[in-house]
């Protein structure tokens, strides 16, 4: 099954980039360089088994194209977005958070955390085979699928330079950045991070097809991923360590996750 196939070399192939990784992040002191490695990483083996013309004859070159473009273009945008804070910034709050709690055994667990990784992409894979490989002319579904993908991928950028421009300003030095997007949500990247891989089921998801039931895999691992496990839990612990009351207060007023009106429209301390 062509699913199953780029699936395995996918997880091959990802196993091998994050045990790299980790020695990376070892020797530069700042784990953030999981992030760097899994991004681009995923980027280039799904947008390699999206373009293979392997499998599943029906599927047209153009479709395949278009998704591995999109992949791409996903990857370039946040690899490179992560890239820049590793290189000019402190460590990830979520890492630096591990390296505190583990202490000795920070290098040791974090072995496991980065392997753990591989198969996280290896999951997104059916949804970005199925997608490339839907079968009939390129039409409505692609351009809406297109849409979603932009409109997340706008909204993510939109929430990362809010907060790069807030941290950027030696006034906000200590507080806590609840301005534009993020007055509406504590994780608005996040938010866009997970309905952005929605753009795959819309081009791909055919009820007649039980096969293709396989494309919402990505949305649904990149939403429990974000919000319940690598994303919002560590990133929540790290910044009321970090941040104390002035969180606590921007807890109270704006939403964990889905975005909603802030209950008082005032700056965080």
């Amino acid at each position: 099954m062509i699913v199953l196939d780029l699936g395995l070399i996918v997880l091959v192939a990802m196993t091998l980039n994050m045990s790299l990784a980790w020695f990376v992040q070892r020797a530069a002191k700042d784990g953030g360089w999981t992030d760097v490695f899994w991004t681009f990483g995923t980027g280039v083996t799904l947008a390699v088994a999206a373009a293979a013309p392997i499998g599943l004859d029906r599927a047209l070159p153009t479709r395949r194209v278009l998704v591995a473009a999109m992949v791409a273009i996903w990857s370039l945008r946040l690899g490179l977005h992560i890239l820049g804070r590793v290189r000019k910034g402190p460590e990830d709050a979520r890492y630096a958070g591990f390296r505190r709690d583990w202490g000795d055994a920070f290098n040791r667990r974090m072995w496991g955390v980065m392997l753990a990784q591989a198969p996280a992409a290896a999951l997104l894979s059916p949804s970005i085979v199925l997608a490339s490989r839907a079968p009939g002319p390129l039409g409505g579904r692609d351009l809406l699928g297109v849409a979603v993908f932009t409109a997340c991928l706008l909204g993510e950028s939109l929430a990362d330079a809010q907060l790069r421009r807030f941290k950027g300003d030696p006034a906000n030095r200590g507080k806590v950045c609840d301005q534009g997007l993020w007055s509406w949500s504590r994780h608005p990247n996040y938010v866009f991070e997970a309905a952005l891989w929605l753009a795959y089921p819309v081009i791909g998801f055919a009820p007649g097809r039980p096969l293709s039931w396989l494309v919402w895999l990505a949305p649904a691992a990149m939403f429990i991923t974000v919000r319940f496990l690598s994303g919002v839990p560590p990133l929540e612990a790290a910044m009321l360590a970090s941040r104390g009351a002035a969180y606590r207060a921007y807890q109270a007023r704006v939403s964990i996750f889905l975005p909603r009106p802030p209950r008082r429209m005032e700056s965080g301390h």
